[in-house]
């Protein structure tokens, strides 16, 4: 059996120094995600006069409850979407005048529909650029709180930063949500919340699903970071592709994340799949069936499927992945070109790429800067010896030893017995 150690979760990572940096009293995150996104992530809170220490494997935050220690900031968001969205919602809830700004990339990325909402709920805040993007500059004097709509269609964590912000409210929130992609990590977001004391009502209305979240703050305790599970689908894509083997402990029928499910779609193409109590198993059966596929909800792991789709047996069609058009870069036209690059037929339309098989010839992947088009397009290079990247250095931003555990994977498969 072929064990590989995945680091800790991206989603995870971000919303516990979200929910340490506002609780009362001190939190111990064990193995968060150490990359450029987390290490972003908590220098923002650092700027923001947030107490965060190393100790090892484990970080340890000071909570704020009223809002970020520091009075004024600027703070530099670098690639990081979680960062460039929570942080400001988090500096909305303190005192103070506190100025963002991120990578061009991710000053490309929206953010109006989540400061819409705050400006709906009395935030003064300024984009300094363009409208709904970064630069942004808030005026903070606390939030009240109150009703809000929203649209949560583009990118589910416009709801997830404001469900955290809630708590921090004078009067509490109460959401009207009209649509919402990726609702898996709202799941994560509800179910962290309850661990750092905070319970949300949740309930149908005719315009929409209904998120109540109480003041009153959140409670400091221990958080335990589980593995990745967008990373963990490059693995597992290898194990399908190659007929072998891999198991990723930590990732079992508790895991929080959504992403998990994309061992599904490799089981409906033939992959054999065991979900444990704390690990997942995929095993490869020597053949990959063609599929059609919804993932709305597991977007993140659509270019690994669209990387692993030449080599099954006939076409798979990957639909209702519109929001993967606004994220690191138009993931959709990213993965459709490098595919037509290697000399593969793939089609798209408004939200969903069709591939057909074929075999794959060498080619130089154009990656965007975007670590997922990397670490997805690595599969394919595994049947096809001599594909390269014009940017592989940009895993760095979920995963930067993904290269050499990459490589680590394929030595011991190619060592006898294993």
């Amino acid at each position: 059996m072929t064990f590989v150690d995945v680091p800790g979760s991206k989603s995870i990572t971000a919303r516990a120094l979200f929910l340490a940096a506002a609780a009362e009293g001190t939190t111990v995150l064990r193995r968060p995600l150490v990359s450029d996104d987390t290490e972003g992530f908590a220098a923002g809170l650092t700027e923001l006069g947030h107490r965060v220490e190393r100790d090892g494997e484990n970080w340890r935050v000071e909570g704020s409850p009223a809002g970020p220690p520091a009075d004024s900031a600027h703070v530099y968001c670098r690639d990081g979407a979680t960062t460039a969205r929570f942080l400001p919602v988090l500096a909305a809830a303190g005192h103070g005048s506190f100025h963002f700004d991120a990578s061009e990339q991710m000053r490309r990325r929206p953010l109006g529909p989540l400061t819409g909402a705050l400006r709906a709920l009395g935030v003064e805040l300024h984009h300094e650029g363009a409208e709904g993007h970064h630069p942004l500059r808030v005026e903070a004097r606390g939030v009240g709180g109150g009703d809000l709509l929203l649209d949560a269609g583009e990118s589910s964590q416009y709801l997830t930063a404001l469900l955290l912000l809630g708590p921090l409210t004078a009067n509490g929130l109460r959401i009207t949500v009209t649509r919402l992609v990726s609702a898996p990590y709202v799941e994560i977001t509800l179910a962290m919340m309850r661990a750092f004391g905070v319970h949300v009502g949740r309930e149908q209305a005719t315009d929409g699903v209904v998120f109540t979240v109480p003041p009153g703050g959140y409670t400091a305790t221990e958080w335990a970071v589980e593995p990745d599970a967008s990373t963990a689908s490059y693995f597992f894509a290898a194990a399908a592709l190659t007929g072998r083997e891999v198991t990723v402990p930590g990732l079992g029928k508790g895991a929080l994340q959504g992403d998990l499910r994309f061992t599904e779609v490799l089981a409906r193409m033939g992959a054999h799949v065991e979900v444990g109590e704390d690990a997942t198993t995929v095993r490869g059966s020597g053949r990959l069936s063609g599929v059609t596929v919804n993932m709305r909800d597991i977007s993140d792991t659509m270019p690994t499927l669209a990387a692993l789709a030449p080599f099954a047996s006939g076409p798979v069609r990957i639909e209702d992945v519109y929001n993967t058009r606004v994220k690191e870069c138009d993931r959709l036209e990213a993965c459709a070109q490098n595919l037509q690059r290697l000399g593969i037929e793939a089609r798209t339309g408004e939200d969903w790429l069709e591939i057909h098989p074929g075999t794959p010839h060498p080619a130089e992947i154009t990656t965007h800067g975007d670590h997922r088009i990397v670490m997805s397009f690595a599969v394919t290079a595994l049947r096809t010896p001599g594909i390269s990247f014009d940017d592989p250095g940009c895993v760095r931003k979920t995963f930067p030893g993904f290269h050499e555990a990459f490589s680590a994977l394929g030595r011991r498969w190619e060592t006898p017995g294993a």
